[in-house]
């Protein structure tokens, strides 16, 4: 878990300084992120919105890292056929640091995606504690392949 976390914030801090770098820069590229604090990737994804950049998904974005698709209008996404996404219900941590779920939370995350990735979700099976992979022809079906 606490690897976990250490791989998200420097994938946080590292996407950041490409977002800090300003309008030389025309695509941000999603490598690899495995998720992790859903405030975080929601204030890196609103300056990414503002700065008018692409987004390119080029390998997996996992867990928080799909509110991307929540955030980023459609237009200004592209996958690659590295692209995969991965989706589950959002797990909530106590203050003594347990876990777990709440309905009233899945649901509101889950209305943030778009139409055409809601109908995907569930489809096979809704957010649940299982992660399910959007990748491939049905991705590709869901978003532009980049160019």
């Amino acid at each position: 878990m606490r690897r976990a976390r250490y791989a998200a914030l420097v994938w946080f801090v590292c996407i950041s300084l490409v977002a800090c770098l300003g309008p030389a820069l025309a695509d941000v590229r999603i490598e690899a992120s495995p998720g992790g604090v859903v405030s975080n990737y929601l204030e890196l994804f609103a300056l990414l919105r503002q700065s008018g950049e692409r987004i390119v998904i080029d390998g997996p974005c996992l867990s928080a890292c799909t509110l991307v698709l929540s955030t980023i209008p459609r237009s200004r996404i592209c996958v690659t056929s590295c692209a995969v996404l991965g989706f589950h219900a959002p797990r909530l941590v106590d203050q003594y640091g347990d876990e777990f779920r709440s309905e009233t939370m899945t649901r509101a995350v889950g209305a943030t995606y778009p139409a055409p990735v809601r109908n995907w979700i569930r489809r096979h099976g809704g957010l649940t504690g299982r992660t399910i992979f959007l990748y491939g022809r049905e991705l590709a079906a869901t978003y532009p392949r980049c160019q």
